[in-house]
Formats: structure tokens, C-alpha cells, sequence
């Protein structure tokens, strides 16, 4: 089953390069692609207006492309977690990545940020948006373990 909070229902673009982005679960953001498209090859032909223009649903949702050749797609979720982030939040992407950083469990990881491993669950899959008391809680603890070592 797909999560709604991944799933798109609309996109539309908005020049010079962001999108505007409605999901199943009724959030709708906006993201600025610039940035991105910048700084990967692959993404150079997005910064032509007409290619830009045209984005399209793909994998019922899950993805944006654009063209039909297959090679200018970018995931939903992706997309999610940047527009998070550029309007000042904390993604489902900081608990992930913390946890890969330092090789932790859900189990271990709740007991060091001293949350229920339900709700981390929930942070890292993108259900529930991450507090910034739990992302700062993130980067205290990484800091308390480079002290430590």
C-alpha cells in the first residue's frame, strides 16, 4: 500500500523551476528545484523553460517526469522532504539519515532520542512531520558521541 503523505495527486509547474505539489493526504507545497537541477547533469535539460513547463504524474503518483524517454524523473517523496526543508522543517529524511550515519535500529535509536518506537516510526516514514526538538535532539546526541570517542 502507498502512504498518502508520498502519494501525488497534482503538480503543476511554476517557472523559473519549482513545482507546486498537492498529495493524497491533503498537504500541499511547494519546491524550488533549482538548486537540484544545478547541481546533477542529468537534471540539465530542466533548465530549459519548455521542458520544465510540462511535468507530468508517473507510477500513479510516486514520481514526476518529465518527457517520455524515462531519464528526467524525480521521486515524490524526494520532492516531499525538499519542500519540507526549503520552507524551514525538518523531513521524514533527518531521522533516516541519522540512523544510517551511526548504524541504528528503530529500537536503538528511539531509546537514544527517548521517544516510543512507534513515533519514530512515524518520524522516519513521513507520517508525522519531525519536531525540531527531535532534530536538535539528533544532533545533540551526534555531538555527545564525537565527545565520547
Amino acid at each position: 500500500m502507498k502512504a498518502k503523505h508520498f502519494t501525488l495527486t497534482r503538480v503543476r509547474a511554476v517557472p523559473p523551476a519549482s513545482l507546486e505539489m498537492s498529495f493524497a493526504d491533503g498537504q500541499r507545497l511547494r519546491v524550488n528545484l533549482a538548486p537540484i537541477i544545478g547541481a546533477h547533469k542529468v537534471l540539465a535539460p530542466l533548465a530549459t523553460p519548455e521542458v520544465f513547463a510540462k511535468p507530468r504524474l508517473v507510477d500513479d503518483g510516486c514520481a514526476v517526469a518529465w518527457g517520455d524517454d524515462g531519464l528526467l524523473e524525480l521521486a515524490a517523496d524526494n520532492l516531499r522532504a525538499r519542500a519540507i526543508e526549503q520552507a524551514g522543517g525538518y523531513s521524514h529524511e533527518v531521522i533516516y539519515n541519522w540512523m544510517a550515519r551511526h548504524g541504528l535500529t528503530l529500537d536503538a535509536a528511539a531509546q537514544a532520542l527517548g521517544l516510543s518506537r512507534r513515533m519514530l516510526a512515524y518520524y522516519r516514514g513521513g507520517a508525522k512531520p519531525v519536531p525540531r526538538t527531535v532534530a536538535l535532539a539528533c544532533l545533540g546526541w551526534e555531538t555527545e558521541q564525537r565527545k565520547a570517542a
